[in-house]
């Protein structure tokens, strides 16, 4: 499938015109401060590019995968919440914080991890709400066009980009019942042991918003005051939470005395919760189980398993048993075993990377016993996706160097909106998160009108 043509003519056109040394990594770390962004001090040495028919099936597939995905609950579950709850793999006080905030529409905003195969992207994981991250690239489309050969490039191809933080904006504002004119004081919060380490993030991310005409502040939960029926951080009334802290932290002590009056708050209306925590079932990786699964085929219309096929990899929770593969039926153990190096086990809930474990990179010994532990737990076995490598430039040569990309492509209230591509040099990488600190990342420039129109 990669590379594209839009691909192929940006190196065609870089080579012809004799710039070898276009240093956009450097032009970025001139225009804006990349050791306090997603970026983290390292991104790749071009833009990665979205032809309009890639970019018009993502909009079309997600969109649809993301009205799947929130429809579980009444087509599997019988509209009761709290069993799909469970069966995503939520306990005790995250299920009761689900019950308790659950909103009357699930949130639009979403960023989906993918990889490209021979036919096509194929949807890796799904993460819902809020604390979805690298929010700021757009960071990196403003500061490559501020390359003469970028800018021009862009113009000839119909190139364009979409703000991630701008949709997130306009999600929340449309999801909030809030007036944009009235320009809401909205607070970022996370949990008290992660923020020290966010907050730098949170600071850049501010001033990015603030350029969007919003006020953000920030802090942790423990910070929070309740009095007058409102909420106050920092002596001043908040108007939205934007929720940073995860599911899996309500799993710590003490957190029920942490996220109780905020939930009370919220259900009393004097403050809103952006996103509430019911979005985390529709990013639990056992919900992609449950639409890849055989099981459940006939809950859905043939245009919907058309697109199951298309975009998603063979997905199931570890359950013994038979399960189904191909044409036919195995153990899922024995299929397990015998597929090891085409298997990724995952976490159902967690994020970042956290608990993954490649079956390929993994002793077969220790393999065996990883998929008996997350046997009947909150685990998913899913197929590997093998992605073609892209060629981008080595700084200071004519040469090219292969990376391959994991794409996170969001979502918001109007569909696609923008994405984040992260590249390793490993192709055994395999997933998104694997490896994420050894990665590069870029920005996305996609092409507005067909390459046929006038």
């Amino acid at each position: 499938m990669r590379p594209n043509a839009i691909t192929l003519a940006y190196l065609d056109e870089l080579a012809g015109r004799g710039l070898p040394d276009l240093d956009l990594p450097g032009l970025a770390a001139r225009s804006f401060d990349i050791s306090v962004s997603t970026f983290s001090g390292h991104c790749l040495t071009r833009p990665a590019f979205l032809d309009h028919a890639e970019r018009a099936q993502l909009d079309s597939d997600l969109t649809a995968l993301q009205s799947m995905l929130v429809s579980i609950p009444g087509r599997l579950f019988g509209g009761d919440l709290a069993a799909f709850s469970a069966a995503a793999g939520m306990t005790g006080p995250q299920l009761q914080a689900i019950l308790r905030s659950q909103s009357a529409t699930a949130t639009r905003l979403a960023r989906v991890d993918q990889y490209p195969d021979e036919s096509g992207f194929r949807v890796m994981e799904v993460n819902n709400g809020s604390p979805i991250g690298a929010l700021d690239s757009a960071l990196l489309n403003r500061a490559f066009l501020g390359s003469d050969f970028v800018a021009e490039f862009a113009a000839a191809h119909r190139l364009s980009y979409i703000d991630p933080m701008a949709e997130m904006v306009a999600t929340m504002l449309a999801e909030c019942g809030l007036d944009p004119a009235a320009r809401p004081l909205v607070a970022a919060i996370d949990w008290p042991q992660s923020y020290p380490g966010l907050a730098p993030l949170l600071r850049s991310n501010a001033r990015q918003l603030a350029r969007l005409g919003y006020e953000f502040v920030h802090g942790h939960l423990g910070q929070l005051e309740f009095a007058g029926r409102r909420v106050w951080l920092a002596g001043r009334p908040v108007e939205v939470i934007y929720r940073l802290f995860m599911i899996e932290d309500l799993l710590q002590p003490g957190a029920e005395e942490l996220i109780d009056p905020v939930l009370d708050a919220a259900g009393r209306g004097e403050v809103a919760m952006f996103t509430p925590m019911d979005s985390h079932l529709y990013g639990s990786k056992a919900a992609l189980a449950m639409l890849s699964d055989e099981e459940h085929r006939s809950a859905f219309s043939a245009a919907e398993l058309a697109t199951l096929d298309r975009i998603l990899p063979w997905t199931r929770m570890v359950r013994p048993g038979q399960v189904t593969v191909g044409c036919g039926s195995a153990d899922l153990l024995d299929y397990a075993i015998a597929q090891r190096h085409e298997l990724i086990l995952k976490p159902a809930l967690m994020h970042g990377g956290i608990g993954i474990v490649p079956g390929w990179l993994t002793d077969p010994a220790d393999w065996k016993a990883q998929v008996m532990a997350a046997m009947n737990g909150p685990y998913v076995l899913q197929r590997r996706i093998r992605a073609p490598a892209e060629p981008f430039p080595v700084p200071g040569g004519g040469a090219t160097r292969p990376w391959v990309l994991g794409w996170g492509v969001f979502l918001g209230q109007g569909g696609y909106s923008g994405s984040s591509v992260r590249g390793h040099t490993d192709p055994d990488i395999g997933a998104p998160s694997v490896g994420a600190r050894a990665a590069s990342l870029t920005c996305c420039f996609h092409q507005e009108a067909p390459a046929s129109s006038g």
